[in-house]
């Protein structure tokens, strides 16, 4: 009973709950129904608003394009009116260049003489020396040859004039001025320099050149030989009268020539190792000579010594240690005494000769080295040549140089060797030639005592 009770409880809320349910349903779908209708009509509204906005754009957009084609009729319009103008100008223009050519006659030619005269002296005068000392002559006659479209007036002809003549005046002339001087590493100094009519300047550190390009004066890369420095100095410090002077006619080309010119120390240094053995043979040879004649010398002063007093031999000299040798073999016969003294002589001999065959193989080596020098350097020639063939001439000349430069400094280092071992020779038979005498006259005057 309890149990059907409580069953049909459940069944009553249950029913309770779905009518509420469905009742909540009901009213949803309602507000939703009345939801879309809203929406329908807003969206409609702001449709018409788009399409009001659209159709007013439209209108607009018209009307700009309706201004821009108007605005391209009137620039079209506008370019055919100036297209008539130009013509019109063009017509004009053909026009006044014949009233201009009828109306200056000769004076058209003066003109066309004016430029050519203004550009030579440009070249001439931008390049000139003389621009050191009076700078910017060059910017009126740059303007004059090249800027210049009209007739030039009496003040530009007179100012072509005076350049034409300063130009002419001071080539004739030696003057000093102030200026700033560039030196070889990028420092400048302020120095006093002479310039010679338009060929050389001179400051400080000898001969200067002038860079047309930067307007700047600095020293030459390698100053020529130094009796030419010479007298450019004696010309700096001079004041009056006439001084000899190597001037260079060609306004510099020939000193930038002598830049290329290769010193004293080059050339030597272009014979390669070949010519450091040649030196190395000759500084060796004349050391040797130099140490065999003082040698010499000194035992020929002791020879002379010794005899003038052929009594009392020193054992210092040949000839003392000679005579002891005789004295020690008094009692001996002629024969056995020469014996005896020929072998005192060979003793002495090496001691008097030594060092002197070795000056005479360095003069005989050293020609020859030379030559092997020599041939070596066309071997390398060859080789360039057939490398690079011979187009460039200075690509040859590093091998050319050593072919020429070694057989120099082998005559050269075999002249002196061949004089310094003709000398020591010379020294050296003297010295032979009196232990040669003495020892024949003490054979003798002992054979003569035997006899006796």
């Amino acid at each position: 009973m309890k149990r059907m009770m409580k069953t049909l409880l459940t069944a009553a809320t249950v029913t309770v709950l779905s009518t509420s349910a469905f009742a909540q349903s009901n009213n949803t779908l309602q507000d939703l129904l009345e939801q879309v209708k809203k929406n329908r009509v807003s969206e409609a509204r702001i449709n018409e608003q788009r399409e009001a906005e659209f159709r007013s754009e439209r209108a607009d957009k018209q009307a700009l394009l309706n201004r821009a084609r108007a605005e391209l009729k009137a620039e079209q319009d506008r370019g055919d009116r100036l297209a008539d103008q130009f013509a019109q100008n063009e017509t004009t223009l053909t026009e006044k260049e014949i009233e201009l050519d009828q109306a200056s006659g000769t004076l058209g030619e003066m003109f066309g003489v004016v430029r050519q005269a203004s550009a030579e002296a440009y070249g001439r005068i931008s390049t000139s020396i003389v621009s050191a000392e009076f700078p910017g002559r060059d910017e009126f006659l740059a303007r004059m040859s090249e800027e210049s479209k009209g007739l030039p007036n009496i003040e530009e002809l007179e100012d072509l004039w005076f350049a034409l003549q300063t130009e002419m005046t001071e080539s004739g002339q030696v003057s000093r001025f102030t200026t700033e001087v560039i030196s070889l590493d990028g420092g400048t100094t302020t120095q006093e320099v002479v310039r010679v009519g338009t060929f050389n300047l001179i400051g400080d550190e000898g001969y200067l050149v002038y860079d047309d390009a930067t307007d700047a004066v600095q020293p030459l890369g390698r100053q020529p030989d130094g009796y030419l420095v010479e007298s450019a100095d004696e010309l700096r410090s001079a004041t009056s009268g006439i001084v000899p002077f190597y001037a260079d006619p060609s306004r510099g080309q020939i000193l930038g020539l002598l830049k290329q010119k290769a010193t004293l120390a080059e050339r030597y240094h272009a014979g390669g190792i070949v010519g450091y053995v040649i030196t190395g043979m000759l500084v060796i040879g004349l050391l040797i000579g130099l140490y065999k004649l003082i040698t010499l010398t000194l035992i020929n002063s002791k020879i002379n010594s010794q005899l003038k007093n052929p009594g009392n031999p020193s054992s210092s000299n040949p000839l003392g240690r000679i005579l002891k040798v005789y004295q020690e073999n008094k009692n001996a016969d002629a024969e056995n005494l020469e014996l005896k003294l020929d072998e005192a002589i060979l003793r002495e001999l090496p001691r008097i000769e030594a060092g002197i065959n070795v000056i005479k193989i360095f003069a005989a080596i050293a020609p020859l080295l030379g030559l092997l020098g020599t041939v070596l350097g066309m071997i390398a020639t060859f080789q360039t040549i057939t490398l690079f063939g011979t187009g460039d001439p200075r690509m040859m000349a590093g091998s050319i140089s050593m072919a020429l430069v070694t057989t120099a400094q082998g005559i050269i280092a075999a002249l002196p060797l061949i004089l310094t071992h003709s000398i020591v020779a010379s020294r050296s038979k003297t010295i032979v030639h009196v232990l040669d005498e003495q020892t024949a006259g003490i054979i003798a005057t002992h054979a003569e005592t035997e006899k006796a």
